[in-house]
């Protein structure tokens, strides 16, 4: 019997298919296949993480950190960088702590 994937997983994922007295089928990715899977990954663990709660959703989410890692690599940049910006953009204009919907703006005449 085979199951389908077609998807990218983590590098030890081969090994523990091995490890289970199974057969992956494998290849690796080019640059621009690498991209767009990544990228499609992180969708993925985005709707896993919209759809989970407690622990499991905090398991999904470090799913999608790692993820933002890979793909900040691929920029040439580390996640310390990442999250640098994103202090920063905190710094000028706040986090999401507050919970402000804003529903319109009134514009001056």
């Amino acid at each position: 019997m085979e199951r389908i994937y077609n998807k990218l997983v983590r590098d030890k994922i081969p090994n523990i298919i091995k490890e289970k007295g199974e057969t992956p089928v494998v290849r690796i990715l080019d640059e621009i296949e690498y991209k767009n899977e990544l990228e499609k990954k992180l969708y993925e663990e985005y709707k896993e993480v919209i759809e989970s709660t407690g622990d499991d959703r905090v398991e999904e989410l470090a799913d999608m950190l790692e993820i933002i890692r890979t793909l900040a690599n691929l920029e040439n940049r580390h996640l310390n960088d990442v999250i640098a910006i994103a202090d920063k953009k905190n710094e000028k204009r706040g986090a999401f702590d507050e919970k402000i919907f804003l529903e319109k703006v009134i514009e001056s005449e």
